[in-house]
Order: C-alpha cells, then sequence, then structure tokens
C-alpha cells in the first residue's frame, strides 16, 4: 500500500484538438524538465469542476481556442519523476472559435498546430510520456462517446 503525500493521484484532463491533419499542442515552460516541452491542452480538475468542464477552460486558457469535446479517448496513469502520479482523462474536440483576447496561462509560451510528423520529431521534448500515446490513440480512432462520462460534476455523498 502507498501511504506517500503523493497518493492519492492528482486528477487532469488533456485534449487533443485535430483541425486539417494539425494538432494543437502548446509548447510551455516545465520546471521539472528544467526547459520548454509540448503538450497538448491540458492540466488539472478544479474543486467542484467536472471533467469535460475541465476540459474546455483549460484548452481555452492555455490556447485561447474555444472547442466543442466530440469524444472520450480514453484513461491513462503516469508517475512523475517527482513521484506524483496523475490521472488523466483524455478528450478529442474540434476546433470552434480562437478568442482574440483570451489571455494564456504565464507558463504558455507558444501555441502551435503541429502535424502529426512534427510531434513525432518533437517526441523527446513531451511534456509526459502521456502526450504521443494520447496523439497514437486518437489517430487510431480509439474513441468514446461523451456520455461514457455519465456525470459530469462532483455529487455529494448524503
Amino acid at each position: 500500500m502507498n501511504t506517500s503525500r503523493e497518493w492519492p493521484p492528482h486528477v487532469t484532463v488533456a485534449v487533443v484538438v485535430e483541425n486539417e491533419g494539425r494538432y494543437l499542442m502548446v509548447e510551455e515552460r516545465d520546471e521539472l524538465a528544467e526547459g520548454l516541452v509540448f503538450n497538448q491542452p491540458a492540466g488539472h480538475l478544479d474543486p467542484g469542476e467536472g471533467l469535460l468542464q475541465a476540459a474546455l477552460r483549460e484548452t481555452l486558457e492555455e490556447t485561447a481556442w474555444k472547442v466543442e469535446l466530440t469524444a472520450v479517448i480514453g484513461v491513462s496513469l503516469a508517475t512523475a519523476p517527482n513521484g506524483i502520479t496523475y490521472y488523466r482523462t483524455s478528450f478529442a474536440a474540434r476546433p470552434l472559435v480562437e478568442v482574440g483576447d483570451a489571455v494564456l496561462d504565464p507558463d504558455i509560451v507558444r501555441v502551435h498546430w503541429l502535424t502529426y510528423e512534427e510531434i513525432l520529431a518533437n517526441s523527446a521534448r513531451m511534456r509526459s510520456p502521456l502526450v504521443l500515446p494520447t496523439v497514437e490513440q486518437y489517430r487510431k480512432g480509439h474513441l468514446y462517446p461523451l456520455d461514457f462520462i455519465y456525470i459530469d460534476e462532483p455529487q455529494r455523498f448524503q
């Protein structure tokens, strides 16, 4: 049994946004990598927030794009070098509109639309070992209906 302070895992979301063969990616600062890394729009679930809500919020905050979630790609676990375990739900989305006056999260350096080949070429600079496999799951068509998540807001025990 793991009794360290890193457990339970941190709940996160990630979004694969594809448009005409290009994927919406962020280049961001990462203190663990001590440099710039690539990631899908992704982040932590906020208190009182549902997974779908978090995915939409994180995408807007990190890329200035409003998107429509289209599918659940899957769930995954990864443990970072600092010992923290992340439980991530990944979504597929299509872009709707770029919000011109949106303010990006401070760690975001650039927003890119990359081809799959460009993502592969930068695979050594991915923020986590989950980034590339998530894109690959999407490309293989591993997509599930959004109602796979049948309640998208925290429920309280009575």
